[in-house]
């Protein structure tokens, strides 16, 4: 592959512009190129014939690695809130943090 791709082009100041970022020109026009042979990779990978590909999002197979949900009894709340600081109306009493 050639390190110009005529069919890519993009315009890096502008998009310093747009993305309100400063760069100098000697860098731009470095990222001008790595840009421009990056973008002319991704069009190569796009010439690939993927017709009889199943398309996929991962690359492993996926399950669901949650537990089944069962119902099982609770603390007694008396005796949780036996060893809070403070409670108040059956519930953790906490300082105020919001003014």
């Amino acid at each position: 592959m050639s390190d110009s791709n005529p069919t890519v082009h993009i315009d890096v100041a502008r998009v310093c512009e747009l993305a309100h970022f400063d760069m100098a020109p000697d860098e731009m026009a470095e990222f001008q190129g790595q840009l421009e042979k990056i973008l002319g990779y991704v069009e190569k990978i796009g010439e690939l014939d993927l017709g009889g590909i199943e398309p996929t999002m991962y690359g492993q197979p996926v399950k669901n690695v949650f537990r089944e949900d069962v119902n099982e009894p609770s603390l007694d709340p008396a005796a949780v809130l036996a060893n809070a600081p403070a409670s108040i109306g059956g519930e953790f009493k906490v300082p105020k943090i919001v003014e």
